[in-house]
């Protein structure tokens, strides 16, 4: 009994849906991580605001370990430009490049949303394109069933 390859349509479909949630919620976890990253930004920006040259500091060396440290000039602070490069720059300077850096986050925040909205767009074609294939497998079944009884008759 053929149900004219519905069936097969609708597992690729549900594949294909369940592809794109996949996609979606990576791209999901990325938008979390840009975010964490502008939340650093806004914590060093903050930082860069109420240190003084003088200031003790506790920095990173990573593995969990920190060392106190004093500032001996608040206008020598390195900042990451990307790429494994890192400039001096006056505080000033500093948080320009911070806030230069969080607006290129913005930005991608903002492509990765659109290429959300964009699946699940897609997600709700497929899935219409999965409820009429249902309905038409439903029909199918209903038409098969409704000739059984004439053919038994006879």
């Amino acid at each position: 009994m053929s149900l004219g390859g519905g069936g097969g349509e609708l597992q690729e479909l549900a594949q294909q849906l369940e592809a794109i949630d996949e996609q979606v919620q990576v791209l999901r976890g990325e938008i979390e991580e840009l975010q964490a990253e502008k939340r650093e930004i806004d914590e060093a920006i903050e930082a860069l605001g109420q240190l003084e040259s003088g200031s003790t500091v506790q920095v990173p060396l990573g593995g969990g370990a920190y060392v106190r440290a004093e500032i001996a000039d608040i206008d020598e602070v390195v900042v990451d430009l990307g790429g494994d490069y890192a400039a001096e720059r006056d505080r000033d300077g500093a948080v320009d490049s911070l806030e230069t850096k969080q607006e290129t986050l913005d930005d991608r925040i903002d492509e990765v949303r659109e290429d959300i909205a964009e699946l699940e767009s897609e997600s709700e074609r497929l899935e219409e394109r999965a409820q009429q294939a249902q309905a038409q497998q439903m029909q199918q079944m209903q038409q098969m069933q409704q000739q059984q009884p004439e053919s038994d008759d006879e």
